[in-house]
């Protein structure tokens, strides 16, 4: 009987502690630790960005842990645990590293991701293990707009390939259209001569088809001459090139990775004489690619929200300086853009996790939902992240900047061009540019 007694206490003690256990792992309590992976493109083609996620993210976690760490409802502190995924460039990588982070690492939260097709390739993976993720690379509108699985626990922290296009096309119709007709002495309605070469891949295509769609939508007066694609972590372009300005554009607009963008031009300018404007999606505001691309960058447009060179006036000036110089601190050189919204993608990970008050993903998902936080380091639409109600998309302030050559850096630099309210310079037409056909 007193062995029966012993067993049935045994029982109930191991049931409370499992119980204990579980309870823990649902209400974090100080001392606790919040678990964030981070799925970033640590090797292939798109390391030189992922890298610099990765550093970021690190930059973000010791901030915030040194700040004393993640303030939960009732006051108690969790530290924040990076742990790694390296997504390889690839969609069996991608693949690989969400499982892996999800399955062995039991995180509580992802952020990361860069290339779209890698990132759409391990949705499903998200979907299925209900993990609230908080993308801040990607930026196919793919990622959270798809159809076929639960995109629910996934968060946009980053621009979407729509915005890129519309926002660019519109730039090239109110400001460099006009500097071109100007230079040529044509009528005003003469139409600009616009060439697309981009990645063929969702990150590329999206762009491709942004621009097409506003063209037509705006009833812009902008024809394209010329729409040549290429495989991601290609490097030598010269066939595109040469076929491109066969077509006598007036201006060339890339959907390509930094470590593509900066051969593409490199190789127009130096080999094919290609001497017009290029414009550049936002990712390849990047500090690797301003060094690769040395003098032959003079003139080049890229859209952007975040730049390691330069600041709009105002509210995010001070903390995105901040932000450089710890990173600078700590790595010897300076984040690109995609390593402020990996930065910042920690921060909303904390908050929302914060305001839940556990970890508890489906609790944690809701934080996000309604998510309201000051903006970090990037200028946010009414300088406030949160998440759109139909797509979970944040809204971000964007400018053009137009980089010219500092021969003492043997670098080129930045300046904020357009809209009027953030510019810090005007648009011009470098000496050397070569305009399409009067016509």
């Amino acid at each position: 009987m007193k062995y029966s007694v012993l067993f049935i206490g045994i029982i109930l003690i191991a049931a409370a502690l499992i119980a204990g256990c579980s309870q823990q792992q649902v209400a974090i309590n100080a001392p606790g630790v919040i678990k964030i992976g981070v799925i970033v493109s640590l090797t292939g083609p798109a390391s030189n960005v992922g890298t610099n996620m990765w550093q970021s993210a690190q930059v973000a976690a010791d901030k915030i842990n040194a700040d004393g760490g993640v303030t939960l409802k009732d006051g108690s502190k969790a530290q924040l645990k990076l742990i790694v995924g390296d997504d390889e460039s690839t969609q069996q990588g991608g693949q690989k590293a969400a499982t892996k982070l999800i399955t062995d690492d039991k995180v509580d939260i992802l952020v990361g991701g860069y290339s779209s097709a890698v990132t759409s390739a391990y949705e499903q993976t998200i979907a299925e293990y209900k993990v609230p993720y908080i993308v801040t690379g990607a930026s196919s509108p793919i990622i959270t707009h798809r159809t076929d699985i639960d995109t629910s626990y996934i968060f946009h922290h980053c621009p979407t390939t729509d915005t890129y296009g519309q926002y660019t096309t519109m730039f090239i119709d109110q400001v460099v259209r006009p500097a071109v007709n100007k230079k040529l002495g044509a009528s005003a309605d003469r139409p600009f001569r616009l060439a697309l070469l981009y990645q063929d891949t969702a990150f590329g295509k999206g762009i491709q088809t942004a621009v097409n769609n506003t063209i037509t939508k705006n009833n812009l007066k902008i024809q394209l001459v010329s729409q040549q694609s290429f495989k991601m972590g290609e490097s030598d372009f010269r066939t595109q090139l040469t076929a491109i300005k066969a077509t006598t554009p007036d201006a060339v607009y890339l959907g390509a990775f930094p470590n593509e963008g900066a051969p593409i031009i490199t190789q127009a300018r130096r080999d094919i004489g290609l001497n017009t404007i290029f414009l550049n999606a936002e990712n390849n505001d990047n500090a690797q690619f301003y060094k690769d691309i040395g003098q032959y960058g003079e003139g080049a447009v890229i859209e952007s929200r975040y730049s390691p060179y330069t600041a709009p006036v105002g509210a995010v000036a001070e903390a995105q300086n901040a932000f450089k110089q710890s990173y600078f601190t700590r790595f010897g050189t300076y984040p690109d853009m995609m390593g402020a919204s990996t930065y910042e993608g920690v921060f909303i990970a904390s908050k929302a996790i914060g305001n839940a008050g556990t970890t508890d993903k489906a609790t944690v998902r809701q934080a996000l939902v309604g998510l309201k936080m000051p903006q970090v380091i990037e200028a946010m639409n009414g300088q406030t992240i949160s998440f759109s109600s139909d797509f979970r998309e944040s809204t971000f302030d964007l400018w053009m900047e137009q980089l010219s050559f500092n021969a003492t850096l043997g670098e080129t630099r930045p300046a904020i061009v357009w809209p009027d309210n953030l510019k810090t310079t005007d648009f011009i037409l470098p000496s050397w540019y070569v305009a399409g056909s009067s016509s």
